[in-house]
């Protein structure tokens, strides 16, 4: 009677047991779970992208400072100094290509040079 008995309750724990891991299986291939894992799985391989792409720019600015400094480009300039910033060719009132431009086409040339004729 007690072998029957402990047979029978293992039986019943065991197919307690079998069918809330068949339930579990069941919930992860639901479309709604598999969907969550997808989207898990994505945002942890785009983390892993960012990382790499951060220890990239990370070595590339190391070997930038690198090469710079081999090449003595870190170096403090010699002599009086650096010449004047340049501003672009036709750019400013006292260009001779850009005041001919102004008094032939005044209309299309504007005297102030930002005016962009937007209607707004």
């Amino acid at each position: 009677m007690f072998r029957r008995t402990f047979w029978f309750t293992a039986g019943a724990a065991a197919g307690v047991w079998a069918s809330h891991k068949v339930n579990q299986k069941l919930q992860r291939l639901t479309p709604e779970s598999l969907a969550a894992q997808a989207a898990d799985k994505a945002l942890d391989a785009g983390h892993r992208i960012k990382d790499f792409a951060l220890d990239v720019r990370a070595g590339m600015l190391q070997r930038e400072a690198e090469l710079d400094d081999v090449l003595g480009l870190n170096a403090p300039p010699e002599g009086p100094g650096l010449p004047a910033a340049r501003r672009p060719a036709l750019e400013g009132e006292r260009h001779p290509v850009a005041q001919r431009a102004r008094q032939k086409y005044p209309e299309k040339y504007p005297k102030h040079p930002n005016n962009r004729n937007e209607d707004h």
